[in-house]
């Protein structure tokens, strides 16, 4: 028979290696609802002239507040779909 010490332990110290995966993974960032054109570049790994391109071309829907264009999150991710399938249609 197991001693049941031993099997508490072994229990105990699973418990500690979860506890310490959790408190040591990196947080992630709130993503938040709107993105600068700096935000969106890095997020498609494009150039800021990219994105206003894309803006100006009206792959990405934008609003400017001041001098600010804001671009929401959303409309980013259902772009990149739709320009991934635009860079192979022949016109």
């Amino acid at each position: 028979m197991s001693n049941p010490f031993e099997t508490i332990d072994q229990r105990l110290s699973s418990i500690e290696n979860l506890l310490l995966e959790y408190v040591c993974k990196p947080k992630e960032e709130e993503k938040s609802e709107n993105l600068t054109v700096k935000e969106a570049a890095e997020l498609l790994k494009v150039s800021e002239q990219s994105v206003h391109n894309y803006i100006k071309r009206g792959f990405i829907s934008a609003k400017k507040l001041g001098r600010i264009l804001l671009i929401k999150r959303a409309d980013v991710e259902a772009a990149l779909t739709e320009v991934k399938s635009l860079k192979y249609k022949r016109s």
